[in-house]
């Protein structure tokens, strides 16, 4: 088996490998997989991450689940902290690269871990059993074990992001479920 840093370099080489009409193709294809599921219509509160660095594009999922009459919350991260902050957005929200060159929203509009119904989660990897490889800062890792346990947390990933197994730590968080194409 791979190291954690050896198989999150070669998911990442293959990530920014990926042609962008091939990427928005299986992302549009993810995106159905997420609109039908029940978890996902019943949610009211939905924290999306910002695709950054090749990964699942959630742009339009966003607009799409605005349109939706949904809640939409984005990470900010806390540096000094070591923090996700689940922050509201709109429609016309204004964004800025935050500490890792990911987009954050200008204006801070904290929304409560306890209000979020569905959270969706990037990842570097994932296994069959929901445990999933980060950048290896440990943020979202973190984050998830402080989400109430009523909170469900949905994995986007390209199929080749999916391996049989990851080695995993006592601090490795899984996901409820993982949606590929």
């Amino acid at each position: 088996m791979l190291t954690k840093n050896k198989l999150r370099s070669k998911i990442l080489f293959t990530l920014r490998q990926q042609k962008d009409d091939q990427r928005l193709e299986k992302s549009r294809l993810i995106k159905n997989k997420l609109f039908r599921l029940k978890v996902f219509r019943k949610a009211k509160r939905i924290m999306f991450y910002l695709a950054y660095d090749g990964e699942v594009e959630t742009e339009e999922m966003i607009k799409e689940a605005m349109k939706q009459g949904k809640i939409v919350a984005v990470p900010v991260c806390k540096v000094k902290e070591k923090k996700i902050i689940p922050c509201k957005i709109g429609p016309d929200t204004e964004f800025n690269r935050g500490p890792y060159g990911i987009k954050e929203p200008r204006k801070k509009i904290p929304l409560p871990l306890k209000e979020l119904d569905l959270v969706i989660v990037p990842g570097v990897a994932f296994d069959k059993k929901g445990m999933r490889l980060g950048r290896g800062k440990g943020y979202y890792d973190f984050f998830l074990k402080e989400l109430p346990k009523k909170t469900t947390t949905i994995g986007l990933a390209f199929d080749f992001q999916i391996v049989p197994r990851l080695p995993s730590l006592s601090h490795d968080m899984p996901v409820d479920r993982v949606l590929f194409a």
